[in-house]
């Protein structure tokens, strides 16, 4: 973990409201092939806590198994009978089902089910169309990893993963099973404007583990981890008047910003754009512009590098 870390990452409801952002995603529509005609998730209305549906929700927002009667099957699948609610298990979510060639041969080893009783997790629900559907691979797959994640990853692991979430705090990242928490201030050594700017959904990334809480059931991830700090050796790269050559990432109210290195930024503050007077520094650069300014200062403790245009076109018309 960097010195830089922001205290909220140890605040249980920073963390609890990162998870929760998390299971407002769109459930995607599960294969008409299953027997399920697609559908898209409704806003759930109130209802009271007595009610089963209300059970269901709780249950499917906290991701636990549960274990429930198998009543029937159809073409598709398993019949579920659970709290008063029935319930499907679609074909392709059941663990022990072997291939077979034909129909025939499909209902009668769905049949085998029939009274016996399932450890399955909620994958989709909907109050307003009755729809409840439930997967055994899901619990078996999902939380059979997870558990070995928790016990085996460790502080300075690189693991794989597919990026699952993007919202304005950080990255989520399937380990598979399992997911982890890319915080903002942990993607990049340079500043980063909105994390969707470093990664994308769906994205396969290797991530370094930070921080791994058993008890909890969270894993703290980074990407700049797998980088060296630019920092470090700024100021044994950059000295003052040196000239140095680099692109435009960002322009603010304030100035604008130089990429000289991979993750490592130089600001050109207003004052130091250009002589006169100008309304906005996008009067004077333009994003992935590239510009030679002189350093000023480089403060690597602090991640600060000064540049100036200003001084850069005052030489220039001296020289001519």
């Amino acid at each position: 973990m960097t010195q830089n870390r922001p205290p909220t990452m140890e605040d249980n409801s920073y963390w609890n409201a990162l998870f929760a952002e998390e299971t407002r995603q769109e459930l995607p529509v599960m294969p008409s092939e299953d027997g399920i005609d697609g559908y898209e998730e409704e806003e759930r209305p109130f209802v009271d806590k007595s009610d089963p549906w209300q059970l269901a929700q709780t249950i499917y927002e906290n991701g636990d198994s549960i274990t429930a009667l198998i009543s029937g099957c159809n073409r598709g699948g398993l019949l579920v009978d659970w709290n008063d609610l029935a319930g499907f298990i679609p074909a392709s979510h059941l663990v022990n089902l072997p291939p077979l060639a034909s129909e025939e041969e499909k209902q009668a080893a769905l049949a085998k089910w029939v009274g016996q009783s399932l450890t399955i997790k909620i994958i989709r629900i909907n109050p307003a169309g009755n729809q409840l559907i439930f997967s055994e691979r899901a619990a078996q797959t999902e939380d059979n990893h997870a558990a070995h994640l928790l016990k085996t990853l460790k502080k300075g692991d690189e693991v794989d993963g597919i990026v699952t979430n993007i919202t304005d705090f950080g990255v989520f990242v399937d380990l598979g099973g399992m997911e982890g928490l890319v915080h903002i201030s942990e993607l990049s050594w340079s500043r980063v404007r909105h994390p969707r700017n470093i990664v994308k959904m769906g994205e396969c990334i290797t991530v370094y583990v930070l921080r791994v809480e058993r008890e909890n059931e969270r894993i703290a991830l980074s990407l700049k981890m797998l980088k060296p700090d630019p920092w470090q050796t700024a100021e044994a790269h950059y000295k003052p008047d040196q000239m140095v050559t680099g692109t435009v990432t960002y322009i603010t109210n304030y100035g604008a910003f130089l990429l000289l290195e991979d993750e490592l930024e130089g600001l050109i503050h207003l004052s130091e754009l250009a002589e006169g007077t100008f309304m906005h520094p996008r009067n004077v650069v333009s994003l992935s512009e590239t510009l030679t300014a002189r350093v000023l200062s480089v403060d690597g403790a602090n991640k600060r590098l000064a540049l100036s245009l200003r001084a850069k076109k005052i030489e220039d018309n001296a020289a001519e």
